[in-house]
């Protein structure tokens, strides 16, 4: 068993957050020492680092926390797993596309920043909705 300290290095999850997902019901609450200190075994790590992988690919910790579930049921329900996968995947091509609109926007109202003009064309822009 071992501290929260390194629970959070061995995953990589930084020791707020693992308070959080503790408080959130996200994840169990650990165990107590006797002097009440949590103390974490290597499947409460396990899970960690599994909630780690989650959020860097993107997935709403709701999300996360249903992955994380379905992972430790006695029978894993892939199809469950592949609509939330689909359903992110349809998220994040929604969110480069507005990104795409974003940059094209961007780079229009630069366009004029270069050429020296004494009234910054981006600002006037701005200022005009």
């Amino acid at each position: 068993m071992i501290a929260i300290g390194e629970a959070s290095r061995r995953s990589g999850v930084g020791i707020e957050a693992i308070r959080y997902y503790e408080r959130e019901g996200i994840v169990p609450k650990p165990e107590r020492a006797s002097n009440n200190r949590r103390l974490y075994s290597e499947h409460d790590v396990g899970r960690l680092r599994f909630l780690k992988k989650c959020r860097d690919l993107g997935f709403p910790l709701a999300d996360a926390k249903t992955l994380l579930n379905l992972s430790e049921c006695d029978r894993e329900d892939c199809r469950s797993v592949k609509e939330l996968a689909e359903i992110h995947i349809t998220n994040i091509r929604a969110k480069i596309d507005e990104l795409g609109r974003l940059e094209a926007a961007l780079s229009e109202l630069t366009v004029n920043c270069d050429s020296g003009n004494v009234s910054c064309p981006l600002l006037s822009q701005l200022r005009i909705s």
